[in-house]
């Protein structure tokens, strides 16, 4: 593993200054909706659900959520007696739902087992779901100023510049928050937390890092040897089999045939309409054998695309209307049209019903 002493002695770079990052960061730190004022002491809650809302979601996508949720449940006592469902709902559209479920189990294990208050350090942060090493010393630093140090892709960039560092991600994980916490002063450890993410989002970017702003720019192995772009070294990514499937949307008067998913599992807890499985194999000229009823269906041209983290999709929709007089199929509902842009769908399904012809905003 990669040690500072290592690091610099092996490229002959001085060690990168904490007191230069944090003096960079009281001039230009970020102003976010979820931190505090300079001065101000951060709220526990705020940050955890800023954190769990910004894991694999840009700023610019989680500010509006962020906002809505903080209004709807200010405390972590209001989200923890909320409904799950409700908590779906207001996160449909902002992806990876598993989020959402742990955010809300989350909630509830702090007010049952913390008095409602979330423990500061980092191991007891670990113990609650959906908080991985990342969140917890993200939480533990920003929210109650102790010694760890979040490393996120913001941060793995700046570290693997810093010190060129040829190993690979993710195995380089291990060694670049090792080189990380080397670094990190003996205080203002939230602050020196969020100093290297704002460096990696607003200086040292992916493309066209703009080292003449940077105040590391001198220790800089990377910015020496002019290798900027070329960090963090990344293993070739494997790419999922293509699965395909159909999706089919029933009309009823002004009602839509939904249903809602496994609560556990890919989209777990979401609306949904009726769908085939989603496999390499599926065979178009078999989707209609597994329609949610008996319909006249028509093909819509238009094919919904969608990429999970796994492995891309493609879906065919067809579509169908159906009497007043149509039952509903076990284990499904008819909501009313009006009723779609608030329930909890998730980005694929408002594709899907787009596609349809319903408009889910």
């Amino acid at each position: 593993m990669a040690t500072l002493a290592t690091a610099t002695a092996r490229r002959k770079q001085p060690r990168p200054d904490p007191a230069a990052l944090l003096a960079w960061y009281d001039r230009h730190r970020r102003v976010l909706p979820w931190r505090a004022l300079p001065g101000a002491a951060s709220d526990p809650y705020a940050v955890w659900l800023s954190e769990i809302m910004l894991q694999q979601t840009t700023v610019v996508a989680v500010a509006p959520y962020y906002a809505k949720f903080l209004t709807r449940w200010p405390t972590v006592a209001a989200l923890a007696a909320a409904p799950l469902d409700d908590v779906l709902k207001m996160w449909a559209g902002l992806g990876y739902y598993a989020r959402a479920r742990n955010l809300h189990a989350c909630a509830r294990a702090v007010v049952e087992h913390h008095d409602g208050r979330f423990p500061s350090s980092v191991e007891r942060l670990q113990s609650l779901p959906g908080i991985g090493a990342y969140t917890s010393a993200a939480i533990a630093s920003i929210a109650f100023d102790q010694p760890a140090v979040p490393v996120d892709g913001n941060v793995e960039r700046v570290v693997t510049r810093l010190f060129a560092l040829d190993e690979e991600l993710p195995g380089a994980k291990p060694a670049i928050k090792a080189l990380a916490e080397a670094i990190a002063p003996a205080q203002r450890h939230g602050d020196f937390a969020q100093a290297l993410m704002d460096l990696g989002a607003t200086i040292c970017t992916p493309k066209k890092p703009a080292c003449v702003l940077c105040p590391w720019q001198g220790p800089c192995v990377a910015r020496r040897d002019g290798t900027q772009e070329l960090f963090p070294r990344k293993a070739p990514k494997r790419e999922g089999r293509q699965r395909r499937g159909a999706a089919f949307v029933v009309l009823r008067g002004d009602e839509v045939l939904v249903r809602t998913r496994p609560a556990k599992g890919l989209l777990g807890g979401m609306t949904e309409v009726p769908t085939t499985e989603w496999s390499a194999t599926f065979s178009e000229d078999d989707a209609l054998s597994f329609s949610p009823l008996k319909a006249e269906w028509r093909r819509r041209g238009e094919r919904v695309t969608h990429v999970f983290t796994h492995f891309p999709l493609e879906l065919v929709v067809y579509v169908a209307r159906v009497s007043a007089r149509t039952k509903v199929p076990d284990g499904m509902r008819f909501i009313s049209l009006r009723d779609v842009p608030g329930e909890a769908f998730p980005n694929l399904m408002r594709k899907v019903l787009r596609a349809a012809g319903i408009h889910p905003e």
